[in-house]
């Protein structure tokens, strides 16, 4: 499947974390940050940042004398048994945290054997998820994930989509349109969240940033109810500068 993307903020500070993990890594019984600034060649602002994630996330614990060492979700992460539990455990954390930080319901979608899937998702009482009226398969030309998703595709992977699966109209707001569709598609800046403004359901705003993770193509969302729609891009903001995390659970 060819991608069109380029590497994002989110995806880069993901590499630079597993340069930091994997230096940690080789010393088992700690190392100290100025040992891992000279490993990884990071300056020291960049990985202090990186560190303080790092614990956030449970991948490095911090030793009584300073010493960073291995973390129990690294651990898990990286053990050859209950791997897949372990990272839906984590993901779902992740989700719920993003959720009540940015006050909206969060997805995580991938595209799977040519079709659009929410894998997780963290909603509430006060952040709604979305109502699926229209299953989400068939319907990636009107949604915030289906578009970015389709926008990391290459040209012709995005044809096979849409020679699958007919522009609908959900709204009217939605584009029905192949060409104008495909147009907006090739133009979209990888580092732009891409928005769906009632196009999929009215009543209903959503956002998507891509968190590709080598050949496996997939992207974060938010959405929030039309009324709330003046803190969309706020919150597609928040989601992208919390998309790291997210990036290095499912590159481990």
């Amino acid at each position: 499947m060819a991608l069109m993307h380029e590497p994002t903020a989110p995806h880069h500070s993901a590499q630079a974390a597993l340069r930091v993990l994997e230096s940690a890594a080789r010393h088992p019984a700690g190392a100290a940050a100025a040992g891992l600034a000279r490993e990884t060649g990071l300056d020291p602002g960049r990985l202090t940042a990186l560190l303080l994630m790092l614990r956030r996330e449970g991948y490095l614990e911090q030793t009584a004398d300073g010493a960073w060492i291995t973390g129990d979700t690294l651990r898990r992460l990286t053990s050859a048994h209950g791997h897949d539990g372990a990272l839906r455990e984590k993901l779902q954390h992740t989700l719920d945290r993003l959720r009540d930080s940015v006050g909206a319901a969060v997805y995580i979608s991938r595209y799977q054997d040519g079709e659009v899937r929410i894998t997780q998702y963290a909603a509430g009482p006060s952040t709604p998820a979305v109502n699926e009226w229209v299953d989400f398969r068939s319907s990636a030309h009107a949604t915030a994930v289906g578009k970015s998703l389709l926008a990391q595709l290459g040209h012709d992977a995005r044809r096979d989509h849409l020679s699958r699966h007919r522009l609908a109209r959900l709204t009217s707001r939605t584009i029905t349109s192949d060409k104008l569709l495909l147009s907006r598609l090739e133009s979209q800046p990888p580092t732009v969240p891409v928005l769906d403004l009632q196009e999929y359901a009215v009543g209903t705003v959503c956002a998507a940033v891509p968190i590709t993770a080598g050949a496996s193509v997939g992207c974060l969302a938010v959405s929030l109810p039309v009324e709330r729609a003046h803190r969309l891009r706020r919150a597609a903001d928040a989601l992208n500068r919390h998309a790291a995390p997210v990036l290095l659970s499912l590159a481990l």
